[in-house]
């Protein structure tokens, strides 16, 4: 409910503003994955290390119509904490001000839905960052592919608490794992996912 008023206040607040038609519905036929590769998993504290984004139109995933942002390396990091949080050196060099990166991101996403693994954190992170500079939370319409799947098992399995982790459900799958512990790839690998799991339902839906 909090969300829901939240929404509907900023896009009052931004009625006139350059960002309106981001609270506009969408009527098209493309939706965006998006990931991100931060400094840690505590959404308070987590610091942006890339983003990404790719579109998905039908079944298919167009990788040519993508995005990949390397964000400037966060004061705070470290040689423990490169370390720690398993950063290559490639994700810390040479990249743009969080400011400029937010603002692609949004004109790169629109007001297409979103998807996700595990999306609730990368909206988080990224909401976090978005309030404060444009004043608002991303407005789109969202589909968690985590829950997505987990729904689906908890059918055979119903005593299943927690979805698989993001490699063991690729391999249950039999989606190919692109890039691992890059925010494209990861994007890339969802989106995989997302089309098998429809394909699986269209399935069903015809023979059911």
């Amino acid at each position: 409910m909090l969300k829901v008023l939240r929404r509907a206040a900023d896009r009052r607040r931004h009625a006139n503003g350059d960002y309106a038609w981001l609270f506009h519905p969408y009527t098209g036929d493309e939706m965006v994955v998006i990931d991100t590769e931060t400094t840690g998993l505590d959404t308070r504290t987590a610091e942006l290390v890339s983003i990404a984004a790719v579109k998905v139109r039908g079944d298919r995933v167009l990788t040519s119509e993508s995005l990949d942002l390397r964000l400037a390396r966060p004061d705070s990091l470290c040689g423990d904490s490169i370390r720690i949080h398993g950063l290559r050196g490639i994700d810390l060099e040479g990249g743009m001000a969080v400011d400029e990166a937010l603002e692609r991101l949004l004109d790169f996403v629109g007001n297409r839905p979103l998807l996700g693994w595990h999306l609730g954190y990368d909206l988080a992170i990224l909401n976090r960052e978005l309030r404060p500079r444009f004043g608002f939370d991303l407005p789109n319409a969202t589909i968690d592919v985590a829950q997505s799947y987990l729904r689906r098992l908890r059918r055979r399995h119903p005593e299943v608490e927690s979805a698989p982790r993001f490699e063991k459900v690729t391999e249950l799958l039999d989606v190919p794992l692109m890039g691992r512990h890059t925010a494209l790839g990861n994007a890339v690998t969802t989106a995989l996912i997302f089309l098998h799991l429809e394909h699986q339902a269209s399935v069903v839906g015809r023979y059911s």
